[in-house]
């Protein structure tokens, strides 16, 4: 006969919507927050971490025991521990293995466990697992009482509420994870630093800037270096938050002839390598980076990237610096060290906070092992005074065993022994009956006396738990030390690099000598190399001789132009010397009552005066002059019969100038009279009632004032007649000076 169903009584809240969803999402936020994202600041793990090597443990998968198949790893975690899927169980125990995603790993893995290029690792039933010694760091005690258990999901077992925690955890292996309304992501950093950190504060009240003495940043893993400035690391450290720039570490091979390669030995933290060429890649087929002529991956267990630039003459500052930019060869890593302060409250923390928590634990932990010995002390000593009854009331004991009906209870009303004693009098074997038995009781007796006293006066002074907690901090320092492979930093702290222009455009040109050549009717042409003699330049018919720059294909041509216009020509763009050119005109949008008056090799650091037929002028830098397009850029202010008619680049340390006009007068004048201008008209330089400027010099009055003086060249040293102030005539030159008045 079938059972009626059972009525269930419906029960309606009487609730706003907003408050009922709130309240439950509040209930998954807290569940999130505490049960699966953050990770406790005492021992930095998270519950299935923390879950995954208590299993471990319990099935005593000891470094120096064989190796277990992950599948029953996986299976004990969700069985006993974390009701979850079993592939995010088996996910977190990989990477844990990972030597590439954890900087100390705390699982030692046999199989595939995957690669740094992303792939996964093989099936859970493939692979085998047992814990490293940091594993065993970590879970130190834990038999000991030294940290409280709570019961499991299904009540049938129990398990940590944290591991007593023997290593700096959180900040030795940072951690990820993204909650409800928060997220953590706390870089990896170097033991044997983290150990001169907490010795320091163990012996003073360090500031964090001291501390970040001797923690130089974060150690990641995977190598690299991280770029960034001092006073950035020490206000992430400050705060808690903050980012990192982080590149990949590359080295020059050379080829031979002049030709070499890009050799890339280490990436990023958490850049995973396959996508990283794919980028490279992408960037080389959609010319991106036209000067990168090629990518390899010629890794096996260490990483080695192969990048072949498109030409030798290219820099490989240049090219990296381009790549730095354009793909994860440099990457950011964003720093939020929020983590759960005594397994409950989240808290972003600063370097000196969590170092102090760790401690703090320590201090728990070590008190509460003391003691729990201290209590298995005490046992002892009292089974082994009850002991020395036996032997020294050896036949009374025996007789008492044998006749009496309750040997227990006459063994306690005879000689005062409590009921601990009189159980292990009882359980005692007959072989333990040797005298040789008697003298070892009473070694270990004074032995245990003596480790009782020990472990009372610990418990009682502060100041010998922390001596002790520092001698488990240089212990584990030697362990962990910069010269061990597993201690030595990995992630080399660079210097901020300088900001660097990267004309893609301008590199990928071949490095070339040319000689610029403008006829005096404005054909202009480029002939290849330098020293090009006047009897090999070919002209037009009744065209004859202009301007001649020797410059390279890489260099900028400034072309100044009797309206006061400065244009701009690339080198590399100019038409070939073999013939008679092309007319300047129709490389640049010269006006036809407009003519080139001078040509200028453009460096940036240079600074020119340029002056007008009137005689006015100021100084101009280099860079004031580059024009952007083929219009040209105004630069002197003339109108009317006044035209420019000269720029002339100053010297080195060049304090006066002079001037010389077609009315053949000389003036010298200081050259900080001169304004230094962008664009105008000018001051007066020179005073002139009819005619212009012919020539201008700038010059170091100590050295003099020279000119050509026939074949050769002379100086004038005493310049007292023809120096004065600007916007003066002038005096007629010394005798010999050229008739066409220039300098």
């Amino acid at each position: 006969m079938a059972k009626a169903p059972v009525k269930t009584e419906e029960i309606i809240l009487d609730m706003p919507l907003t408050e009922a969803l709130s309240e439950r999402y509040l209930s998954y936020a807290l569940s999130t927050i505490m049960s699966r994202s953050l990770p406790d600041v005492r021992d930095g793990l998270k519950p299935v971490h923390r879950r995954v090597l208590y299993a471990m443990y319990q099935l005593k998968l000891h470094p120096n025991q064989s190796p277990k198949k992950c599948a029953r790893v996986v299976g004990d975690v969700i069985g006993k521990f974390h009701p979850h899927g079993d592939q995010s169980v088996y996910d977190a125990l990989v990477r844990l293995a990972q030597d590439f995603s954890v900087r100390y790993p705390l699982v030692d893995g046999q199989g595939n466990f995957g690669n740094i290029d992303g792939d996964n690792a093989a099936a859970m039933r493939y692979t085998e697992s047992k814990m490293t010694e940091t594993a065993i760091r970590l879970l130190e005690g834990i038999d000991q009482d030294a940290v409280d258990f709570r019961e499991t999901y299904d009540g049938e077992t129990k398990e940590p509420i944290v591991l007593p925690a023997n290593f700096p955890n959180l900040l030795a292996n940072g951690s990820t994870g993204i909650a409800v309304g928060m997220a953590t992501n706390i870089p990896p950093h170097n033991v044997s630093e983290l150990c001169d950190a907490m010795l320091m504060i163990l012996e003073g009240d360090p500031s964090i800037k001291e501390l970040m003495k001797v923690v130089k940043g974060p150690d990641f893993p995977t190598g690299g270096t991280l770029v960034e400035s001092q006073e950035t690391l020490l206000c992430a450290y400050e705060t808690g938050r903050g980012s990192f720039r982080l590149r990949a570490k590359w080295e020059k091979e050379e080829l031979g002839q002049g030709q070499y390669q890009i050799i890339v030995t280490e990436i990023p933290y958490q850049v995973q390598k396959s996508k990283l060429i794919e980028r490279i890649a992408d960037l080389i087929l959609s010319k991106k980076i036209p000067i990168l002529d090629d990518v390899v991956d010629e890794s096996t267990e260490d990483i080695r990237v192969v990048l072949t630039p498109k030409s030798r003459n290219i820099e490989p500052e240049i090219l990296m610096e381009a790549l730095f930019r354009n793909c994860d060869l440099e990457n950011r890593f964003a720093m939020n060290m929020n983590a759960l302060d005594g397994g409950l409250v989240p808290k972003v923390m600063n370097l000196k906070e969590i170092l102090q928590a760790f401690l703090k634990h320590r201090q728990k932990v070590l008190v509460r092992e003391s003691h729990y010995r201290l209590e298995k002390v005490l046992h002892r000593l009292n089974v082994l005074e009850g002991y020395l009854v036996v032997y020294l009331n050896i036949d009374e004991v025996i007789r008492i065993i044998r006749y009496e009906d309750d040997p227990k209870a006459s063994l306690m009303e005879i000689f005062s022994l409590n009921d601990e004693q009189a159980e292990a009098i009882l359980n005692m074997r007959l072989r333990s009956l040797r005298k040789l038995e008697e003298m070892e009781i009473r070694t270990e007796l004074e032995k245990l006396e003596k480790e009782r006293d020990a472990l009372q006066a610990l418990i009682k002074s502060e100041t010998k738990q922390w001596g002790v907690i520092k001698k488990q901090i240089i212990q584990m320092q030697k362990e962990y030390g910069l010269d061990t492979d597993l201690g030595a930093r990995r992630t080399r702290i660079g210097s901020v690099p300088t900001p660097m222009v990267v004309d893609l455009d301008q590199i990928m040109i071949e490095k070339e000598a040319i000689s610029v050549v403008i006829s005096a009717k404005g054909w202009i042409k480029a002939m290849k190399g330098h020293g090009v003699k006047a009897k090999d330049i070919k002209y037009k018919d009744g065209d004859r001789h202009g301007h001649v720059l020797e410059a390279y294909t890489t260099d900028k041509i400034l072309l100044l132009a009797s309206n006061g216009r400065v244009y701009t020509l690339a080198g590399d763009k100019l038409p070939s010397g073999r013939g008679f050119g092309d007319p300047v005109r129709l490389v640049i949008d010269l006006p036809n009552d407009a003519d080139i008056v001078d040509v200028i090799l453009y460096k940036s650091v240079d600074k020119f005066l340029i002056a007008s037929s009137d005689g006015r002028g100021f100084v101009v830098k280099a860079e004031d002059l580059l024009a952007q397009t083929k219009t040209g850029k105004q630069v002197l202010n003339v109108s009317g019969q006044v035209e420019a008619v000269l720029c002339v680049r100053l010297e080195e340390k060049a304090d006066h100038v002079a001037t010389i006009g077609k009315n053949r007068k000389l003036l010298a004048f200081p050259l900080t009279e001169v304004p230094e201008m962008g664009r105008g008209k000018g001051v007066i330089l020179q005073k002139y009632k009819d005619g212009g400027i012919s020539d201008l010099k700038t010059f170091t009055l100590e050295q003099g004032l020279s000119y050509k003086y026939g074949a050769g060249e002379t100086t004038v040293d005493d310049l007292m007649p023809w120096l004065g102030k600007r916007a003066q005539a002038g005096r007629l030159p010394p005798n010999g000076f050229p008739r066409n008045n220039k300098f």
